[in-house]
């Protein structure tokens, strides 16, 4: 093991997590969690694959959001520019609810929607908030990619272009890497803030781990527990979040290089 674990610092930090840890068990009420134990690794599913397919989606689009406003036409990078705006100066709740509320209750008026194959699934609470949460993690990303693809040295994009590259080829082979390669830490703080937004679904009734713990709460009236086992999950969470975006950190520069 690395000698830098075992500073003083490192030690005492140690110490004092094992005691409270050590406090919460054996002083707080657990008595409840055998009966949601069933509950709890849905909620958690919910939570992960919600973050996952969100940032997934919302990368994909923030890529082509970045790039019509770094180098598109205005017709490009005005709507381009007008969406990244408006995702970033309203709520993450508002847009959850005028999303839910708003499409949620206009498509039941349309009568090929609600007699369609989609509609089993346009009934139900999470296509809305998959949508919410992938269109303000690609309006934030979008700005960050916009920057990102201006800060790719421009003589390397002219060199290119001289040597008679392809469009497509010189954004996929020199471009874009390099230009995720200098998002990437900014897009690993943003997938923490993602995981942090993910509470708000359980404002539309999706059964999320935050969920899980609210209705623990309100069954038993118990509010500290529940809520410092649900901040250790989201923790271990961040943790895994940050190993791996540090993982990438590392190998993505080799290739873009």
């Amino acid at each position: 093991m690395n000698r830098a674990f075992w500073q003083p610092h490192r030690l005492v930090m140690a110490a004092v997590a094992l005691a409270l840890v050590a406090w919460c068990a054996l002083t707080l009420r657990w008595d409840w969690l055998p009966d949601y134990l069933g509950l709890a690794p849905l909620g958690l599913w919910r939570t992960i694959w919600i973050l996952l397919a969100s940032v997934t989606l919302g990368m994909a689009l923030a890529i082509p959001l970045g790039l019509a406003q770094a180098a598109g036409p205005w017709w490009l990078a005005w709507p381009a520019r007008a969406f990244c705006t408006v995702i970033r100066g309203t709520p993450l709740l508002l847009q959850l609810w005028l999303l839910y509320y708003g499409l949620g209750s206009l498509f039941p008026q349309i009568p090929w929607i609600r007699h369609s194959e989609l509609w089993p699934i346009l009934r139900q609470a999470w296509p809305y908030a998959l949508l919410a949460l992938t269109l303000s993690f690609a309006g934030y990303e979008g700005e960050v990619m916009r920057g990102a693809f201006r800060g790719v040295a421009h003589g390397q994009l002219e060199a290119a272009r001289a040597m008679g590259m392809p469009r497509l080829t010189l954004l996929r082979r020199i471009w874009l890497p390099q230009a995720v390669q200098r998002a990437l830490p900014t897009l690993g703080g943003e997938t923490v803030l993602q995981l942090k937004a993910t509470p708000l679904v359980a404002t539309i009734t999706v059964v999320d781990i935050y969920a899980v713990a609210s209705r623990v709460r309100q069954d038993t009236f118990i509010t500290y527990e529940p809520l410092l086992l649900l901040a250790v999950v989201y923790m271990a969470i961040t943790g895994l979040i940050v190993l791996l975006f540090r993982a990438l950190e590392r190998r993505i520069p080799s290739r873009a290089a």
